[in-house]
């Protein structure tokens, strides 16, 4: 049987918990008086020395008889409450009271009688709106359902016009009208009311000022028409399982109040909970039934618009079953793992006995085989390590669907991340072993130096597939993502799009690789073997720069963005980080072709001013530490690894991963291509390493803090998580 701790630690809102019993620090207080009853417990046993009398169960049940007959009055009054308003009296507040003591030698708990223990409930149990809590949010969500009579001005002005909205339902299926990035709702936004107010006004335009003309149902912009209902419809989902939410906060809560007072009841030996539970048992969060009206009102309304009143279909957009984890994913990431170990130890072995990693073999294999790989094997480390973001997240109940805004039916799970990196890396290995033996075997190396484009290219026609296979919501997913990266002043910025881009800071050498690898095929040189066309040539040249610098340029120009949306200084100062990045990463680059004494003056400066920069950024901004008024030595208030020794380990390894990245152009130089290659590939890894180190942190400080205002929250904080774990 599962205790109840580990039942409310599973089940319990991050999002909540400081409205939540604190049940483990109650346990700690019981656990006290326990303990402090232990001293009698000696004499006790010297009662007993003497042997055991048949008149002691009788002698028993008569202290029994009479400590209930004469003891009955006062046994209620063990534990006070009392009710009070505070400030101008728009906020009720409980207090409770020890008022007779347990163990009156004990001068803990006499310190605890004459310091009454007056514990202030949570919003919950009281109805001000100065916090958030149960009847608010039960009053907004009230507030929401009003929307139905919206819902159905919309859909009858609809109808009038000869447009059948139920029935667009089955064609979004195969159209899938997408909104366009404008019209989008910032989280917790897609509630009825507010997701109302943006399709109003989306339509009005098509559906009121032309409402005499014949066939203004086909006047009406249909893709407008199945944005529209989709938005609507996912409102009442989120809602709907907000509303599910507080109904799960009010039982846990309730559940905690009893089996604490039943272990207080335990061991005080009386029986003083029961005036404390009928207090509780009156509270709003208990006795109202506001929520599963609601719950019923939303599923009315849902069957009657958007399921043809087929209440088995409502039910399967209400409450989604849990998708069960396949093992065939397990077994597949077992085997291509396998696979790419045996691949790569063969490899080594054919590189190791054909000599092509010695310091006189041949360049064209290191210029044809490196660059190309290289993309492949940071892009499967990135994997790896998103693949392991996701599983600490899930560990850590840490809600990264609901803050990137993922589908949770369609996001990828950490076995999915391990599987794609794994099949990329025994791809990648298998087609080096083929071009290694291919080589050896005498063919034309014309013909075999075209293995590396060919992958290339196998690869980018799978992401841009149109046909449902290969996580395609998934590829579809990064490619607007990166789109909406490239052109980052022209869309809002959402908080998955300023973290992709962050990924890309990260990834310039893999960028560099495939600028290599581009004007390597273009340029024809896999057949003439002149690789100075596209190490030398101005063009090349030129554009190295420009991608050193355009991942950070995306970033300012986001920030730019979001300084323009917001008028918050804050996205000015985290874009000056950016151009200071941009700085330094000109200077390292023209450092390397021009080497004095000034431009080795400058890029130092620049380098360490732009390290400083970031190293303050990430700690303070990103992560929330180094806060010295914390409570926690120089963290932050509310931690969710439990080992405080993590974080101050985080953040040393953090400062070398950094000072590591800065090395990357900092002048290590060899006389062998292939060790200065095999350099260059570990730094970039160890910086793919730390991005991921990073990504951990920023979104558990996201998660607990919201400090990117990402999530706007008009009053009451409806997290709408998905209580359900996937594993």
């Amino acid at each position: 049987m599962v205790k109840f701790s580990k039942e409310l630690e599973a089940q319990l809102i991050p999002e909540w918990k400081e409205a939540f019993v604190n049940y483990w620090q109650l346990k700690k207080q019981i656990k006290k008086i326990k303990l402090s009853q232990k001293p009698h417990q000696p004499q006790q046993v010297l009662d007993r020395e003497f042997g055991l009398s048949v008149f002691d169960p009788i002698r028993s049940l008569a202290n029994n008889i009479s400590n209930k007959l004469f003891h009955s009055n006062t046994i209620t009054e063990i534990i006070q409450v009392r009710r009070k308003s505070m400030g101008d009296g728009d906020e009720e507040v409980y207090e409770t009271e020890l008022v007779q003591l347990f163990s009156e030698e004990d001068e803990i708990l006499n310190e605890r009688r004459r310091k009454p223990n007056a514990g202030v409930l949570p919003r919950s149990w009281s109805s001000s709106p100065r916090n958030s809590g149960f009847s608010d949010s039960a009053s907004e969500s009230n507030d929401q359902t009003s929307a139905d009579s919206q819902t159905d001005e919309i859909i009858a002005a609809l109808e009038k016009n000869g447009v059948n909205f139920i029935n667009s339902a089955t064609r979004s299926k195969t159209k899938k009208g997408k909104p366009k990035m404008a019209m989008r709702i910032d989280i917790p936004a897609t509630t009825p009311t507010r997701t109302i107010s943006a399709v109003t006004s989306m339509l009005w335009e098509d559906l009121v000022n032309n409402p005499k003309k014949e066939g203004a149902g086909d006047f009406i912009n249909r893709k407008k028409i199945q944005c529209a209902e989709k938005m609507i419809r996912g409102a009442f989902v989120e809602l709907y399982r907000g509303l599910g939410l507080l109904k799960t906060y009010s039982s846990l809560n309730m559940v905690a109040f009893t089996k604490i007072l039943k272990k207080f009841d335990k061991v005080s030996n009386q029986q003083a909970s029961s005036s404390y539970l009928k207090v509780v048992k009156r509270s709003h969060f208990i006795s109202s039934d506001k929520v599963v009206r609601l719950m019923d009102d939303v599923e009315s309304i849902f069957t009657k618009h958007f399921a043809n009143n087929d209440r088995k279909k409502t039910m399967k957009f209400l409450r989604p079953q849990r998708q069960r984890e396949s093992h065939m994913v397990t077994f597949f990431v077992g085997l291509f793992t396998g696979c790419f170990v045996s691949l790569f130890s063969v490899y080594a072995i054919l590189a190791h006995l054909s000599g092509i990693f010695r310091p006189n073999s041949e360049r064209s294999y290191v210029e044809t085989v490196y660059p190309i790989f290289s993309v492949f094997a940071l892009l499967s480390l990135h994997l790896f390590m998103y693949g392991c973001n996701l599983f600490l997240w899930k560990g850590t109940r840490i809600n990264y669907n609901f803050i990137f805004e993922f589908q949770p039916s369609t996001s990828l799970k950490y076995r999915d991340a391990f599987l794609i990196g794994t099949t990329f890396m025994t791809s990648v290995v298998a087609a080096m072993v083929i071009h290694l033996l291919l080589r050896a075997s005498g063919f034309s190396p014309n013909h075999v130096d075209a293995i590396p484009g060919i992958l290339l290219l196998i690869f980018i026609f799978v992401l841009i597939c149109p046909f449902d296979i290969f996580y395609r919501p998934t590829r579809y997913c990064f490619i607007r993502i990166i789109r909406n990266i490239v052109c980052s002043p022209f869309y809002k910025v959402l908080m998955v799009d300023f973290f992709m881009a962050d990924q890309l800071t990260s990834q310039i050498p893999l960028m560099r690789h495939m600028e290599s690898t581009t004007c390597y095929f273009l340029a024809g040189s896999f057949k003439t073997h002149r690789y100075e066309t596209c190490n030398s040539g101005r063009l090349y040249r030129e554009l190295a720069y420009v991608i050193s610098f355009l991942p950070y340029y995306w970033r300012a120009m986001q920030c730019a963005r979001r300084w323009f949306d917001e008028s918050d200084p804050n996205h000015l100062a985290n874009m000056g980080k950016y151009v200071s990045a941009m700085v330094a990463a000109g200077a390292r680059i023209t450092y390397a072709r021009q080497e004095n004494h000034l431009w080795l003056g400058l890029v130092l400066v620049t380098s360490v001013f732009a390290t400083v920069y970031q190293l303050y950024w990430d700690f303070v901004k990103d992560w929330g530490l180094l806060n010295s008024k914390s409570k926690n030595l120089w963290l932050r208030d509310d931690l969710i690894l439990k080992n405080k020794s993590v974080y101050y380990m985080s953040i040393a390894l953090n400062v070398v991963l950094r000072i590591a990245w800065v090395e990357t152009v900092m002048g290590f130089r060899f006389n062998n291509m292939v060790e200065s290659r095999m350099l260059d590939f570990f730094l970039a890894s160890l910086e793919v390493i730390r991005r991921g180190h990073w990504n951990f942190y920023r979104l558990e400080n996201e998660h607990l803090n919201n400090v990117g205002k990402f999530r706007a929250v008009k009053a009451v904080p409806l997290p709408f998580r998905e209580t359900d774990s996937d594993g």
